[in-house]
């Protein structure tokens, strides 16, 4: 029986994207490095660590240069986002909607923690969102489904009773390797894609999920 939501942050809740792109691009032209949008939307979902191994073996960068780069990338990130990101369409909507369901709420994220905590006071959801997750320190990061298990298991709930919103492909694989099931928010450019196909319901913003949408999920 369906009875808690788990959300992921970036692209999903709140507009902070484009901060991690900003910063991701500025660091890696720092490399002589010009990504294009094509090249960092499919990587997005990867934590930092593993964005910058995917894009520095991609690029044959020197190593011993990540874990600087992958501190400039999150420290500008988070200064961005606290600067200008702002809710995406839907966010007060789907967190009253399931409080209204009763639904235990959580957050499973490849961000550090840092960063939750300040998009849940951004948002202001600290109230409602009892359970947060960070991918940033395990073992694996999504597509594997850990961050995930880990949050249902921080709110007690079985991941067969979970449904995972999402607005990337890796985060949708990870949701689907939990078993729960995954609703899909693409980005407007990506809605077309034929790749949201494994996800259990696609949907174009936050405001669009309703009572029958849920039931839907049941069957």
């Amino acid at each position: 029986m369906l009875n808690t939501v788990i959300f992921d942050m970036d692209g999903l809740l709140i507009d902070s994207e484009p901060c991690w792109q900003e910063a991701g691009m500025e660091t890696m032209q720092r490399f002589n490095v010009k990504l294009t949008n094509e090249q960092y939307h499919n990587s997005t979902g990867l934590r930092t660590s593993e964005w910058i191994d995917h894009w520095f073996t991609h690029f044959n960068i020197d190593m011993k240069y990540a874990a600087e780069a992958e501190q400039t990338i999150v420290a500008a990130a988070i200064n961005k986002i606290k600067a200008k990101a702002r809710p995406l369409p839907g966010v007060q909507h789907i967190i009253n909607f399931f409080r209204q369901q009763q639904f235990k709420i959580g957050i499973a994220s490849s961000s550090p923690m840092e960063l939750i905590n300040v998009v849940t006071g951004l948002l202001e959801i600290d109230n409602w969102v009892t359970a947060r997750a960070s991918a940033e320190n395990l073992p694996y990061g999504k597509p594997h489904p850990l961050v995930f298990l880990n949050c249902a298991e921080l709110l007690h709930s079985n991941p067969t009773d979970c449904i995972c919103f999402e607005d990337s492909f890796n985060g949708m694989i990870a949701a689907k390797a939990a078993r729960m099931k995954c609703v899909v928010v693409p980005a407007y450019e990506q809605q077309q894609h034929n790749k949201w196909s494994a996800a259990d319901l696609k949907i174009s913003s936050l405001q669009n999920f309703n009572g029958l949408l849920l039931d839907s999920l049941t069957k």
